[in-house]
């Protein structure tokens, strides 16, 4: 009776961490979804049509889009592209330029922020949503250099396809920056961010992945300027 009693009292726990869990991913997703419409209203409400009678605002105008631009992207999960979108329908081929300039700098930015973030916020991050294996990595992994974090993955990977993406992944970042849907890992600054936190990437070389990563975006654009 004793043991039953014990069974009893220990087995509502396991369902109670996972309502806890539960709550804790519908009240992040919940956050997304009103920062995501929040967002697109501030937008619209910049996008408004221009007149002569608002040419004295229009530079306020640019430079708050281009400020907005920036930071939206570099946070994850946030729809920066649409004010992007906006800027080069302002502007035209110059407004191409501008954004591709303007997204060099935002994805540098967030991979810097990934870079300088101490590791324990993220073990406190992960281990928040109950994801202890990747808490306990993460906290494995802080106090070793580059090439020590590279030996330590490929060692511990527990499939062959861990240390193929290791081994080519600068290739794999580049393609994520250009994959569809890839809102769904935190877009550019989520990508950014992630680099910038597994520590690596060189910045240089990141910097000239993302030079090149983001290239066909602008060049469709240019293109189908120049044909129109």
């Amino acid at each position: 009776m004793k043991k039953a009693h014990m069974t009893l009292e220990a087995s509502p726990r396991p369902a109670g961490r996972g309502i806890r869990l539960a709550a804790k991913i519908a009240l992040f997703l919940g956050i997304l979804v009103f920062l995501n419409y929040a967002v697109r209203w501030l937008a619209n409400l910049v996008a408004f049509q221009m007149w002569p009678q608002h040419a004295n605002m229009a530079v306020f105008l640019l430079f708050a889009s281009i400020g907005l631009y920036i930071l939206l992207l570099a946070i994850p999960f946030l729809p920066g592209i649409e004010v992007g979108l906006m800027l080069m329908a302002m502007l035209g081929a110059k407004g191409i330029v501008l954004v591709y300039l303007c997204t060099l700098l935002s994805l540098s930015l967030s991979f810097l922020f990934g870079r300088l973030l101490p590791s324990r916020y993220l073990a406190r991050a992960l281990g928040w949503f109950h994801l202890n294996r990747a808490r306990d990595l993460v906290t494995s992994l802080e106090p070793l250099d580059t090439e020590e974090r590279l030996r330590f993955l490929l060692r511990s990977a527990p499939s062959r396809t861990v240390p193929f993406l290791l081994r080519h992944r600068y290739l794999i970042i580049g393609v994520l920056f250009n994959v569809p849907g890839n809102a769904l890992i935190g877009g550019g600054g989520g990508i950014g961010l992630i680099a910038g936190m597994s520590r690596l990437f060189p910045f240089p070389k990141y910097l000239l992945l993302i030079c090149l990563a983001i290239t066909p975006g602008p060049i469709l654009f240019l293109l189908r300027a120049a044909q129109s």
